[in-house]
């Protein structure tokens, strides 16, 4: 299951990929698509096989933000619709035509650009700034900007979106505004001749919190991870959480009383203490403002973090487990036993949030996939793992560029171990 030499890894539950992915589609409806968001590296979980499982459970397209993730997609031998949210440069131009990328469409010179390189009809989004003063055309504009992108040739507006704000507070007075000023240009846009068949704006909050806004698609993503955006978009239906990050122990040793523990001597014992190294620190991700504040389960217990978390290891109390031992698995998010780690807490302790503490995880972390219950053997390359889909039913799709750095692919199945 783990590969060789491996100390930390993060375990990745397809099956709860797509158990999330199909409540979603029950609860949005047969006749809402769902956009399944897989920008940086799928929130931290992996690109391709998130990419793959999403597909496979309901969603009809896919949403990133860099081009380059986009390409990768296409040489993974997907097809399904993607959809490019951020900027297209003059130089990315011929890779989005090249790879039937969807591109996000916001001023007039990039419009003209991509029509220019354009050699059949290609689809384009239209993306209104409704309220996060970000990246968008203002809504005052939209009228214009789509009257000269329908007189350009070889660009067809499918899709026109927006984005929400405050969909995951309590008051959702802002963003009720924005999706009526969203509803107003859609509803213009139509009257006066140009009807634009997919419209969108929610992501998972505004998902959850506002079905009025559903319209023809939506765009999931933390969700499809199994969390929820914050405690008021937390969904009716349930998530199954998807990541699990896993350490092990490697050293334990006794400490006196007056010991200093890590940089800074920010913990000093105050009585004798067993404390456990563990190979996790900010140079995986974990975030280095955990020190002092959290913990690990080590045997189903917690084991409070002990003093600076350091760039690959940190110090943990395991007085109070004395079967605590070398070998040791620990989980750092996850559950062990009957008690949890969740992304959330390790948020509170890093004073953030779910989305940055799974998206900070690096490649150096290890994936490591489970579906259907079999985990498949490590480090085989894209072709095994479209052998392993295959062998457990899922649609025969053709892998052409192994990543072994972003994920760990697999072959037949194995028995978890």
């Amino acid at each position: 299951m783990i590969p060789d030499g491996v100390v930390t890894w993060a375990e990745i539950d397809l099956d709860a990929i797509a158990h999330n992915v199909q409540a979603i589609k029950a609860f949005v409806g047969p006749n809402v698509e769902i956009i399944a968001s897989v920008k940086a590296n799928a929130y931290g979980h992996g690109l391709l096989p998130i990419s793959r499982t999403a597909l496979e459970a309901g969603a009809s397209r896919l949403a990133v933000h860099r081009i380059q993730v986009a390409v990768t997609l296409r040489q993974s031998g997907i097809t399904a619709p993607i959809l490019l949210m951020g900027h297209t440069p003059p130089s990315g131009v011929n890779l989005v035509l090249r790879n039937r990328i969807t591109p996000t469409l916001v001023d007039w010179d990039t419009a003209r650009l991509i029509s220019a390189h354009a050699e059949e009809p290609t689809n384009v989004h239209v993306k209104i700034d409704t309220g996060m003063s970000r990246y968008g055309l203002e809504p005052e504009k939209a009228v214009d900007f789509v009257r000269y992108i329908a007189s350009l040739p070889n660009l067809r507006i499918e899709g026109l979106f927006s984005h929400f704000a405050t969909a995951d507070q309590e008051d959702l007075t802002q963003a009720r505004r924005q999706l009526q000023r969203f509803r107003d240009v859609h509803d213009e846009l139509a009257h006066l001749g140009y009807p634009i068949p997919i419209p969108h704006i929610c992501n998972s909050a505004g998902l959850v919190t506002l079905p009025e806004a559903h319209m023809a698609a939506v765009r999931p993503g933390l969700l499809i991870y199994g969390m929820a955006p914050s405690p008021a978009s937390t969904p009716s239906f349930p998530l199954h959480r998807a990541l699990t990050l896993k350490t092990t122990i490697i050293h334990v040793r006794d400490l006196a009383p007056g010991s200093a523990i890590s940089y800074g001597r920010t913990f000093i014992a105050s009585k004798p203490m067993r404390v456990a190294l563990i190979p996790l620190g900010y140079g995986d991700g974990y975030p280095r403002l955990a020190s002092n504040r959290g913990a690990m389960l080590v045997q189903g217990q917690r084991a409070p973090i002990c003093g600076r978390i350091c760039m690959d290891q940190m110090v943990v109390d395991v007085t109070h487990i004395p079967g605590a031992h070398l070998g040791d698995e620990v989980v750092a998010i996850g559950q062990q036993g009957n008690d949890e780690i969740t992304a959330e807490e390790v948020g509170g302790w890093a004073e953030t949030i779910n989305y940055e503490v799974v998206t900070h995880l690096l490649p150096q972390v290890v994936r490591v996939y489970r579906l259907n219950g079999y985990y498949p053997a490590p480090h085989e390359g894209l072709e095994q793992w479209a052998s392993y889909l295959t062998a457990i039913g899922h649609q025969n799709y053709k892998y052409l560029d192994p990543h072994p750095l972003l994920e760990t692919e697999g072959t037949a199945p194995q028995s978890p171990q």
